[in-house]
């Protein structure tokens, strides 16, 4: 074995050591997102806290440096959350039942036209109205349970966001105290290592949060200031949809621009529908070719195709969960690797001493 290893290139040898790192790597992936799947209940609140810990950090580290007691500090922070986060909702729920009555009817309208037109005969909107009862009667089980069950989505999803709100506090303010119990887990010679392994992959997450934070930022502007030239009702709320929806990658840019589209129907009519449209998919160029690249992998340090296929595999994996998490689970682990990579390439030439220098040549002395 020993002759066959030294009958292999150098090249040879380091590539089928980088194979096993990578299967060894692969193995402790595929079962890290099996458990995240199967406990996704208990996992889900405390990734969305850590996403919410690098993107409140800031903020809370400037409330500690003001002389701010960590706790009243984190408190505050989360306080708030808790204000920006109900203000949007309050924004965007009330800009929707403002509107919602037009636009129903304005889909009404709509579906009359596309049958009088292109349906069939007993295929009309009126049609289908004379029939309710009959579709209710028929698909009643089905709906009560849809509703039921639409029920345990949003209660779940509250205690969700309750828990990821609490772990945001525990996480800002006792983040040194969690440091340290790592520290003491691990042996003491890794110790500064691992310790640096997790601050790198922390500031990659911070990274992807502010620069998510500052598209999100120019989209809402982008689109609000679109919507108030049209004179298209609640467009603050719209914008604030399209900041909250922002942070969904894909998903949330068609919600909140489908919904912008619609109010504009409903109230302005099918010109400046369009125009809207028109508005919402120009910010959405801008953002995909421009924004996205620029910032994102200068925040993250990623290339954006790289970007890409995270946001895609993620949404294979898990869903909306999975597009969310995507980026910085990525941007983590090449934050840990390009740690790893810092503290354990070798430095200069092979050919060169410890020094520098060549290991024939001199070099001042044996002590240099």
């Amino acid at each position: 074995m020993q002759t066959m290893q030294t009958l292999l290139p150098e090249p040879v040898k380091r590539l089928a050591a980088w194979c096993v790192v990578a299967l060894l790597v692969a193995g402790v992936a595929a079962i890290a997102i099996w458990l995240v799947i199967t406990f996704r209940t208990a996992v889900t609140p405390v990734l969305l806290a850590l996403l919410g810990t690098a993107l409140l950090g800031p903020l809370y580290r400037r409330l500690v440096r003001m002389k701010v007691h960590p706790s009243l500090a984190a408190g505050l922070t989360c306080a708030a959350v808790v204000v920006v986060v109900g203000g949007a909702v309050y924004i965007v729920v009330n800009a929707l039942i403002e509107s919602g009555d037009q636009i129903v009817a304005s889909l009404r309208q709509a579906a009359k036209d596309v049958a009088k037109y292109f349906g069939a005969a007993g295929t009309s909107f009126d049609d289908l109205a004379a029939n309710s009862k009959e579709l209710l009667s028929k698909f009643g089980g089905t709906a009560a349970s849809g509703v039921i069950s639409g029920l345990g989505i949003v209660a779940e999803t509250t205690a969700i966001a309750v828990l990821a709100l609490l772990l945001i506090f525990f996480f800002l303010r006792d983040s040194e105290r969690a440091v340290a119990a790592v520290r003491s887990l691990v042996p003491r010679s890794t110790a500064d290592t691992v310790e640096a392994m997790g601050r790198r992959a922390f500031e990659a997450v911070e990274g992807f949060m502010r620069g998510t934070t500052f598209i999100a930022l120019i989209d809402a502007i982008c689109i609000t200031v679109g919507l108030l030239i049209l004179r298209v009702p609640g467009a603050v709320g719209l914008g604030a949809l399209v900041f909250v929806g922002a942070y969904i990658p894909y998903l949330g840019a068609f919600i909140s621009g489908a919904v912008a589209v619609l109010v504009a129907l409903a109230d302005r009519g099918f010109v400046i529908a369009l125009w809207a449209l028109g508005v919402v998919l120009a910010v959405q160029v801008l953002e995909g070719h421009v924004l996205q690249p620029v910032i994102q992998s200068r925040t993250v340090q990623m290339h954006p195709a790289i970007i890409l296929l995270a946001i895609t595999a993620g949404a294979g994996i898990a869903g909306i969960l999975g597009m969310l998490l995507a980026v910085p689970v990525t941007a983590a682990a090449f934050g840990i690797f390009g740690e790893l990579r810092r503290r354990y390439e070798p430095v200069g030439d092979p050919t060169e001493g410890p020094g520098g220098t060549a290991s024939g040549a001199p070099s001042g002395g044996p002590g240099s």
